[in-house]
C-alpha cells in the first residue's frame, strides 16, 4: 500500500495535484463518520424505545431532552479541536515538523484535561439544568440518570474527538471513520445487551456509549502511537506547550464558541418544544437524529474546506486556496441535495422505526419539511466559515453566528412569538435564523477577503515567508 508524502497510507496530498476528487475522499469519511455516529445512537435510542421496561416514548425524551446539552458541550470541544487541526495543517504546509509534534502532544494533554473537568463541572450542574429546560414529570429522572451517566465518559469522547482531528489535519479522515465503526457496533451489541437481555433503562444505553466511546479512544490512541507518520504521539512527550496551546485555543476557542452557542440557543428553542408536550418531544428527537444525517454531510465540506486551506496557506499557494473554496461550495452543494432528496422521501419510513405513533410520525415529518428548506443556508455558511477559518481567521466566524444564530434564535423565542405559538411557529426560527447568518458570512467573506488579503505570499513562499495564523 503507498504511503503519502507524511508516512500515512490514509493520508492525502492536499498540496499537489488535483483538487476536485480529494476534497470528497477526505470530506465523504468524515460525512460517513459523523453518520455512523449518528445511526448508532439513533439505534441506541430505537433500543431504549422499544425494549426498555418503562414507557418507549418517555425513554426516548429522556434521551432526547439531552440531545442540546450533550451537544452543546461536544460541539465546544470540536470547536477546539479544529483549531489543533488548523494549527496542524498549517505547520505540515510550511514543513514545520517540530511545530506539528508540539501541536499534536498538546492537543491529546488538553483534550483528556478538559474532559476531566468537564466531568466534575456537568455532574454537579446536571440537576439544575434539566430543570430549567421545563422537561416534563415522568421523563425527568430518566433524562437525569442518561446524563450523568454519560458526562462520566467525557474524558474518552473529547479525547476521541482530538484524536480524530490530529488524523484528519494529515487527511486521513479514513481511520477515524473506521475506529468508529467498530466503537458503534459496539455501542449497538451493549446497549441490546444492557436493555434488552438486562432489563435495563436508559442507562443501558448511556453505559453503552460511554464503553465504546472508551474502546474507541483508546484505539486510536494505540493508532498515534504507532503510525510513522508526523503526527506520531509518543508519551515520553505529552506536555502542553505553552506556545502551541496559545495557537490551537486562539484559532479553535472562537470556533468552538460558534458552536456551543449553536446549540446553546438550540436548548432554549428545546425548552419551548418540551412544553408541548411528550409526543412532540418525542417526534422532535426523532427528526433531529434524521436531520443530523444530512447536517453531517454539510459540515463535512466546511470541515474540508478548513484544512485543505490551511495546508495551502501554510505553504503560500494562495491561488490554490481559492479553487478550493469553490469547489468545495459545488461539491457540497451536489452532496446536499442529494441526502435532503433521499430523506425526505424515505422520512415517515424512517420516523417509524423510533416511534410507531401516528401523531408521532407526522409531528416529526412537520419538522424534518421545515429543517430541511433551511439547509441550503447551511451549507453555504459551513463552507464560507470553513474557508476563513482555513486561514487561521476563526472569530469573525464566531461572532457572526452568535448574532445570527444565538441571538436572533433567543430574541425570537422570548420576544417575538407568541404565547400560544404551536410547533410549526417555533420550528421557524431555523430557516429565518440560518439565512441571516448565511448572508453575513457572505458579507465578511467579500469585506474580508483573505484571498487577497494574503496574496502576496503567493511569490513570497520561495523567499522562505511563512504565513501567521490571526484574525
Amino acid at each position: 500500500m503507498n504511503r503519502s508524502k507524511h508516512g500515512s497510507a490514509h493520508a492525502i496530498d492536499m498540496l499537489h495535484g488535483g483538487i476536485w476528487n480529494k476534497i470528497p475522499q477526505f470530506a465523504l469519511p468524515l460525512a460517513c463518520t459523523g453518520i455512523l455516529e449518528q445511526l448508532f445512537n439513533a439505534t441506541g435510542i430505537a433500543i431504549a424505545g422499544n425494549f426498555a421496561p418503562v414507557n418507549g416514548t418517555a425513554a426516548i425524551a429522556a434521551i432526547g431532552a439531552n440531545t442540546p446539552i450533550i451537544g452543546f458541550i461536544v460541539s465546544l470541544f470540536i470547536g477546539i479541536s479544529l483549531g489543533a487541526n488548523v494549527a496542524i495543517a498549517i505547520a505540515i504546509g510550511r514543513g514545520d515538523s517540530r511545530a506539528v509534534h508540539r501541536h499534536v502532544h498538546t492537543a491529546v494533554v488538553m483534550s483528556a484535561a478538559g474532559g476531566l473537568l468537564v466531568t466534575l463541572l456537568g455532574e454537579l450542574a446536571a440537576e439544575p439544568v434539566l430543570k430549567l429546560l421545563n422537561i416534563p414529570e415522568e421523563v425527568l429522572p430518566l433524562a437525569l440518570l442518561y446524563l450523568r451517566i454519560y458526562l462520566a465518559g467525557m474524558p474518552a469522547i473529547l479525547l476521541f474527538t482530538f484524536e480524530a482531528a490530529v488524523f484528519r489535519s494529515i487527511g486521513d479522515s479514513r481511520t477515524p471513520l473506521a475506529v468508529l465503526a467498530m466503537a458503534g457496533v459496539l455501542n449497538v451489541l451493549l446497549s441490546l445487551f444492557f436493555v434488552a437481555v438486562l432489563g435495563m433503562t436508559v442507562n443501558g444505553t448511556a453505559l453503552a456509549t460511554v464503553l465504546a466511546n472508551i474502546f474507541g479512544c483508546l484505539l486510536l490512541l494505540r493508532g498515534l502511537t504507532r503510525t510513522h507518520s508526523i503526527i506520531r504521539v509518543r508519551f515520553g512527550l505529552l506536555r502542553a506547550d505553552r506556545g502551541s496551546l496559545k495557537q490551537i485555543l486562539r484559532t479553535g476557542l472562537p470556533a468552538g464558541v460558534q458552536s456551543g452557542v449553536f446549540n446553546g440557543a438550540n436548548i432554549v428553542v428545546q425548552a419551548f418544544i418540551n412544553n408541548l408536550g411528550t409526543n412532540v418531544l418525542a417526534a422532535s428527537s426523532a427528526a433531529l437524529c434524521i436531520e443530523l444525517v444530512t447536517c453531517y454531510v454539510l459540515t463535512s465540506f466546511g470541515q474540508a474546506c478548513t484544512t485543505f486551506v490551511g495546508q495551502n496557506y501554510g505553504a503560500g499557494q494562495i491561488r490554490r486556496c481559492r479553487r478550493i473554496f469553490v469547489l468545495c461550495l459545488a461539491e457540497s452543494c451536489l452532496a446536499a441535495a442529494s441526502a435532503v432528496l433521499l430523506i425526505l422521501f424515505f422520512g415517515r419510513f424512517a420516523l417509524s422505526l423510533f416511534n410507531a405513533d401516528p401523531q408521532v410520525i407526522e409531528l416529526g415529518y412537520l419538522r424534518l419539511i421545515i429543517i430541511f428548506i433551511a439547509y441550503i443556508f447551511t451549507m453555504l455558511y459551513e463552507v464560507m466559515s470553513g474557508y476563513l477559518r482555513g486561514f487561521g481567521i476563526t472569530f469573525v466566524p464566531a461572532i457572526l453566528t452568535v448574532i445570527g444564530i444565538c441571538v436572533f434564535r433567543i430574541v425570537y423565542m422570548l420576544f417575538f412569538l407568541p404565547l400560544n405559538a404551536d410547533f410549526k411557529t417555533i420550528l421557524m426560527v431555523y430557516p429565518c435564523s440560518l439565512s441571516l447568518t448565511a448572508a453575513l458570512m457572505f458579507a465578511a467573506l467579500l469585506v474580508y477577503a483573505p484571498a487577497r488579503r494574503h496574496a502576496g505570499l503567493e511569490s513570497g513562499r520561495r523567499a522562505g515567508s511563512h504565513p501567521e495564523t490571526a484574525d
